[in-house]
């Protein structure tokens, strides 16, 4: 029998996505407003949250439906949170090297932590959206789409791995985290070229949102 990820399946559950992009959405609102892409604040987590709700009620279950619009609101959704994030990473960056981000070193790392978090989310979800066509297309096994990234269980012993594993969302968030935390691939390795693009830009944000925020932390500590 071909493995799980090879042929058709039910398609994997909701609510591990809607749990983690809802915490994404909620980490937007730790952000300080002058880092915020949007005035009044509340705006953008306002409409992620309702394309959220818009998501889950077209498809509580499981994500096996074929839509161009679900699809499409799918993805701009996640639009929605990367560019927000970028946002924030960028003014971050330009406030703490001009040395206007002020504030206590508590808050300067519980804010760069929101956006660092947020950016492990937000490239989970694109990892997740487009690997050989997205969660519908794998759940389908639609013909013609290489894998983007090798999982260690597609290529380890089949006693070794359960009949029915295929990558989930929280597999995409681990590889996110691995990457974000390692600044390179871990135990999954990227196969095409836009995936070794996607973790490229990944780790350079992640680069820079630690060290700014890390050694601007450092300097503005009592006593240094």
């Amino acid at each position: 029998m071909a493995p799980a990820w090879r042929r058709v399946t039910q398609g994997e559950i909701r609510w591990p996505v809607t749990i983690t992009v809802a915490a994404a959405i909620a980490l937007q609102v730790a952000v300080p407003g002058r880092l915020v892409l949007l005035r009044p604040t509340w705006i953008l987590p306002a409409v992620q949250g309702a394309l959220l709700i818009a998501l889950v009620a077209a498809n509580p279950h499981r994500i096996d439906r074929q839509s161009t619009m679900l699809r499409t609101l799918s993805l701009f959704l996640a639009a929605l949170l990367t560019f927000a994030n970028i946002w924030s990473v960028a003014k971050l960056a330009v406030d703490i090297t001009r040395g206007d981000m002020g504030g206590s070193p508590g808050q300067l790392l519980i804010t760069g932590g929101s956006i660092w978090l947020t950016n492990v989310v937000v490239f989970g979800l694109w990892y997740w959206e487009f690997d050989r066509g997205g969660p519908v297309a794998r759940a389908l096994n639609l013909k013609g789409r290489y894998p983007d990234f090798q999982f260690p269980q597609m290529t380890s012993p089949p006693e070794m791995v359960p009949p029915d594993w295929e990558p989930a969302f929280l597999d995409y968030f681990y590889l996110a985290f691995t990457n974000a935390s390692a600044f390179s691939p871990t135990d999954v390795m990227p196969m095409s070229r836009w995936a070794k693009v996607a973790m490229t830009v990944q780790s350079v944000i992640s680069i820079v949102t630690v060290a700014l925020v890390v050694s601007r932390a450092v300097n503005i500590l009592p006593g240094t």
